[in-house]
């Protein structure tokens, strides 16, 4: 359930990458890349997943994803027929000089706070998706003009909501702070099993009191705040993927199931089951 990094290449004659009907809705695709992505779909009802941000949508939605923030396809489980056209841009797909010039101040923003995840409503979705629609059937410089005109769209547009979702750069961190490399890496590799902190502090070379201060003041989590809310997303990923909730309670390291009930509400405000239910329609147990 590791997100997969995709490589996102583009033509020798275009700055950046445009997909339309990808289908890959029987794919569970659980991925992120360093580019920009701009998502337009069309279905009756689909799943948004963006890093640990889970809604459905109705009809249509727009999202403009910032740079390694993991997402799920959005047609995943979708049925019926789905239109959608993803385009994907480096942060520097304008060059170096043009995007800094006082005409993009605005679409300079808006890639600023799409580093955190940005979802678009109303109007702005559907000028949106028109134009996207469109931009496929393009010669070459106009599609530069319409993703232009796109961003400049949603730059203006009041019609958004920040996700407030994170990047996969947990790696920036792991890079500026060894110890905390090593706790995620333990995570990583024994949230299935009974972690006891002090082992953990062990690990740092620090004392369970100094261990348990330095982690707080690191990441704004007691150890096991974030030990629970690492193993939530992992059993929300395997219900998301028609787990049994018996199997996932034990898979993701609760020992027995009326804690894993208790603490997936507590970081999700919903039972498993109420969470399944509601996203995949399921009433299986």
């Amino acid at each position: 359930m590791r997100a997969k990094r995709e490589n996102c290449e583009t033509g020798p004659d275009s700055s950046f990458r445009i997909l339309q009907n990808p289908n890959l809705n029987d794919i569970f695709y659980w991925h992120f890349h360093p580019e920009y992505e701009i998502v337009y779909v069309e279905s009756p009802k689909g799943l948004r997943h963006i890093g640990n941000h889970i809604s459905n949508y109705e009809g249509s939605d727009l999202a403009l994803i910032g740079p390694n923030i993991p997402h799920l396809n959005f047609d995943y489980g979708v049925k019926n027929k789905v239109e959608t056209v993803v385009i994907q841009m480096r942060e520097d797909f304008l060059g170096n000089g043009i995007i800094s010039i006082s005409e993009f101040g605005a679409i300079r923003t808006l890639l600023e706070l799409a580093k955190e995840g940005l979802v678009f409503y109303g109007d702005t979705k559907l000028k949106a998706g028109t134009l996207l629609k469109e931009i496929r059937t393009l010669p070459h410089f106009e599609k530069l003009i319409r993703l232009l005109q796109v961003l400049q769209l949603l730059a203006n547009s009041d019609e958004k909501e920040t996700l407030h979702v994170k990047p996969v750069s947990v790696s920036v961190l792991q890079k500026e702070n060894q110890r905390l490399q090593q706790v995620y890496q333990f995570i990583e590799l024994h949230y299935q099993q009974s972690i006891d902190v002090k082992d953990v502090a062990r690990l740092c070379s620090l004392t369970t009191a100094a261990f348990c201060r330095y982690f707080k003041k690191a990441t704004h989590f007691t150890f096991t705040e974030f030990l629970n809310q690492y193993r939530i997303n992992q059993a929300k990923k395997l219900l998301l993927y028609h787990q049994n909730i018996t199997n996932v309670c034990f898979e993701c390291g609760f020992g027995n199931i009326s804690h894993f009930n208790k603490t997936f509400k507590a970081v999700t405000g919903v039972t498993p089951s109420v969470f399944r239910k509601h996203y995949l329609g399921s009433s299986r147990k």
